[in-house]
């Protein structure tokens, strides 16, 4: 559109309301020279007379009338948008409730929630973590984080991070006594620290390497569940455990902890941030939705996946 485009449009809009340009321009704040002005270019660039101008009375033509019908429309919602972009971070209000398993509640925590506060302080971010898959509408959450493969396909879902890798880690000394698998077969002859999901059922470990996908179901005297005590026994010696790369990487990297059945371990999908569809989202979600976004289109979701979700408790994130 032509630079003075906008204003010319309003101009119109103006003098089609009020029937006057002088009453027109004093709306607008501009002189009636101006304003007329203004509505003369853009009826010359249009080839197309908006009004009946007489000494006494101004009217739009039949085709100033079908023009103002599709134009208002759109430069009220212009109006309406740059208004809210204006305002937003002065006028953003209000609760903006959460649910999260605890890994991708900590993952939020590094790629958005602070960064969040800073810009809209005016809103309260609660973040309710959970191991159980929740409906988030019933339960009067604006939006929740779980799994890319766990979100219902009627949400709308705005990925997080990348995908997340997992490996099976054992102890120097529990691998000095007993051994380093070689085959997922080799796992039946060791313990391994067992999980519990929310559901109630003993997590499998899902194995892979090439076409041949498994689901092993492991032996070992402890259950637990939640990650960063299959950690913790691991660490100790009690068995081999299935975590994160993520969450061992600094006990690889300092030798406290080995990986064995390298080629055998998977990578998963990621975690979303995901809401309802078919509804028009609350400012506060829409504004978290864009922080998410530019974080990931300037790379800050790399460096967030290595906060994000522990397994549901044991490597595979919920």
């Amino acid at each position: 559109m032509h630079r003075s485009g906008l204003i010319e449009l309003e101009a119109v809009l103006a003098v089609a309301r009020r029937r006057s340009f002088r009453a027109a321009a004093a709306d607008l704040g501009m002189s009636p020279t101006a304003l007329g002005n203004a509505v003369a270019h853009l009826e010359e660039r249009l080839a197309v007379r908006l009004f009946h101008r007489t000494t006494r009375s101004v009217a739009l033509t039949a085709a100033g009338e079908a023009f103002v019908a599709e134009v208002a429309p759109a430069v009220a919602a212009i109006a309406s948008a740059t208004e809210r972009a204006r305002t937003a971070s002065a006028e953003l209000s209000g609760t903006l409730r959460i649910n999260s398993s605890l890994g991708g509640a900590r993952q939020l925590l590094t790629l958005a929630v602070a960064e969040f506060g800073r810009r809209y302080p005016a809103v309260t971010v609660e973040l309710v973590t959970d191991r159980r898959m929740v409906d988030i509408v019933r339960e009067g959450f604006d939006a929740g984080i779980r799994s890319r493969e766990s979100v219902p396909r009627d949400m709308i879902r705005v990925p997080i991070g990348g995908s997340l890798s997992f490996v099976i880690v054992g102890s120097p000394a529990y691998l000095r006594a007993h051994g380093r698998p070689a085959t997922p077969d080799d796992l039946a002859r060791h313990r391994c620290v067992r999980v519990r999901t929310a559901s109630g059922a003993e997590y499998r470990w899902p194995l892979e390497r090439g076409r041949k996908r498994l689901e092993v179901a492991v032996s070992g005297s402890l259950i637990v569940d939640e990650p960063h005590l299959m950690l913790e026994a691991c660490r100790r010696g009690v068995g081999l455990a299935y975590l994160p790369r993520w969450l061992v990487d600094a006990d690889l990297a300092q030798g406290h902890l080995a990986q064995v059945l390298d080629d055998w371990t998977p990578e998963t999908p990621g975690l979303c941030l995901y809401y309802p569809t078919g509804r028009n989202p609350p400012a506060p979600l829409r504004a978290f939705v864009a922080l998410i976004r530019a974080a990931r289109r300037t790379g800050v979701d790399n460096q967030a996946t290595a906060t994000s979700k522990p397994p549901n408790a044991a490597g595979k994130p919920r």
